[in-house]
């Protein structure tokens, strides 16, 4: 078993490759660090020495960048069996008060990265008859963040995306899964003086990656919302 994650070296993409690893799966690795990357498919490699992992610094803002990762995914698999798309850009600010490029910025990253990779291996796991895409959105696709309005609309394209892909590819046994996790201590929050516990943690969210990629071959998770146990910060 295979599995592409984006975003992978920090946050909830690190937790979840580190879940995927645990459980033998191989793993397709990018984030835009190049350091970074290495460094963490040296500890991957150092706690599951039999699992494969293959790693390329992209921005998948750049769909120069993305295709090329693309090709280099297929140039050493025919199949993905996994495909999760979690990397994300959060840029604060208000629709009325943003740059004029704010939207295509965040769009790029948070809707048309996922498009590209779900179209492309979403393909081929309709011929397989077999696979799971999970897309990490937010809980910001279900109650809008006046403070980060783009990135709202972004988050709820992502999740409209999802739901449209779950309709179109149960034909074919393909699994289709959206999850919303509310404020999560990632690095965005780097400099908070608010506890952990006021938080999910990321690990929260590889576990609920976990959980759908364990249900049985008829049943879909098609979305999971996992929020602060007090509410939103």
């Amino acid at each position: 078993m295979n599995a592409i994650i984006t975003g992978a070296t920090k946050g909830m993409g690190r937790a979840i490759a580190g879940k995927l690893a645990a459980s033998r799966y191989d793993l397709f690795l990018c984030a835009r660090n190049q350091a970074e990357l290495e460094e963490f498919w040296e500890e991957l490699l150092a706690a599951f020495p039999d699992v494969s992992v293959f790693i390329k610094a992209t921005d998948v803002g750049d769909q120069a960048q993305l295709s090329a990762f693309t090709e280099f995914v297929l140039s050493h698999t025919g199949h993905i069996d996994v495909l999760i798309n979690n990397a994300g850009l959060f840029i604060p600010a208000t629709v009325l008060s943003e740059g004029a490029d704010v939207l295509q910025q965040q769009l790029a990253v948070n809707v048309s990265a996922p498009h590209f990779l779900c179209r492309t291996f979403g393909n081929l796991m309709k011929d397989r008859r077999s696979g799971h895409i999970i897309n990490i959105c937010s809980i910001a696709a279900l109650n809008p963040v006046v403070t980060a309005g783009s990135y709202s609309v972004t988050k709820f394209a992502l999740l409209g995306l999802t739901r449209v892909l779950r309709e179109e590819l149960m034909a074919y046994g393909v699994k289709v899964t959206a999850i919303l996790p509310g404020s999560t201590l990632t690095g965005s929050w780097t400099g908070t003086t608010l506890p952990p516990d006021r938080f999910v943690d990321a690990n929260d969210i590889a576990d609920a990656v976990m959980t759908c990629l364990a249900a049985s071959k008829g049943g879909n998770i098609d979305e999971i919302i996992i929020r602060p146990t007090q509410g939103n910060i």
